[in-house]
């Protein structure tokens, strides 16, 4: 058993589960310099043999441009190695939704396959009026998306045998959830539950990446069926994570990536820190996550890996 899924079921991991990861606007930006920082953290990075290689992914919302996605949705692009965004939103009315139907092409579960996906259909304002006034037609659209997520989470598990699955879904805003914890309870939680059932079905572990300030409903997520949460610190704050996780549920905590960018390496160093001994237990519950966008500066992102190398040997 390794020590990540120990971390995740409190079961005494040797070791802090850690992890960094690079934007392709990252790669973009450094190229080698990075594989000559990765070099120096093999217990994050392994052996880094060739420093000139770098070769890294674009997904399509990467890549500059348009595209239409399963949905009809145009999502495009003003800088490559970031992400797309939403621009072309189908439902403009509550009417269209009455004649709304699951795509017949399985598209997976992309990053924003519930909420999210809500927003980019009816575009994010009416998306709120219709939380607000809990029309019918709501109901309506959330039942149609989450059949299909479910439909990709059955075809997921029979495709591939794994220890966990993971989702991204954004449920949060800078300082606060975008609709009441109620309504998020009523609404999104039965649709997250039947969607993460068939993972426990197939003997499984969920994981969910969720940005934005959502504390108020992470208990919920747990009984919803996440068994590791990935919330950003800043949008959170760090003792509103402990009060809800620590103990409780497994949390892959997503350092400040607002910091990032602009403290100082001795900044960036006392914020891991304080984060690793607010969070550990012996028994687990606690990873950690580094996110570098392109605008982080080198002598930072390589004291957020030699932090995070000392972090992942705590013992409290």
């Amino acid at each position: 058993m390794t020590d990540w899924i120990k971390a995740a079921t409190y079961q005494h991991p040797e070791q802090i589960p850690i992890s960094i990861s690079f934007l392709p606007a990252t790669w973009a930006q450094y190229g080698a310099a990075l594989n000559e920082i990765r070099a120096k953290y093999p217990l994050l990075f392994g052996d880094v043999k060739d420093m000139n290689i770098v070769d890294f992914y674009l997904p399509k919302s990467y890549q500059a441009g348009k595209y239409l996605d399963a949905w009809g949705c145009e999502w495009e692009n003003i800088a490559e190695g970031y992400n797309a965004i939403v621009t072309g939103h189908p439902l403009k009315t509550r009417d269209q939704i009455h004649t709304l139907k699951e795509p017949e092409e399985d598209d997976g579960l992309p990053h924003g396959f519930m909420f999210l996906r809500l927003t980019d259909l009816r575009g994010f304002e009416e998306a709120m009026i219709d939380f607000a006034e809990e029309p019918p037609e709501l109901q309506m659209l959330i039942d149609i998306v989450r059949d299909y997520n479910v439909r990709q989470t059955k075809l997921m598990v029979e495709k591939e045998k794994r220890d966990c699955y993971f989702f991204g879904d954004d449920n949060g805003m800078q300082h606060a959830l975008p609709i009441s914890p109620a309504k998020w309870r009523k609404y999104l939680k039965p649709a997250y539950k039947a969607i993460y059932d068939v993972v426990h079905e197939a003997g499984a572990l969920v994981y969910m990446h969720t940005d934005g300030c959502i504390w108020e409903v992470i208990g919920d997520m747990k009984e919803a069926g996440v068994d590791i949460v990935n919330p950003q610190i800043r949008a959170n704050g760090l003792q509103h994570l402990v009060d809800t996780c620590k103990g409780k549920v497994c949390i892959n905590l997503d350092l400040d990536r607002q910091l990032f960018p602009f403290g100082t390496p001795e900044e960036i160093r006392e914020h891991i820190w304080e984060c690793v001994r607010a969070l550990y237990l012996p028994e687990g519950g606690l990873m950690i996550a580094a996110e570098c966008a392109g605008d982080v500066p080198l002598e930072n992102i390589d004291m957020i890996c030699k932090t995070m190398s000392e972090c992942a040997l705590y013992k409290g």
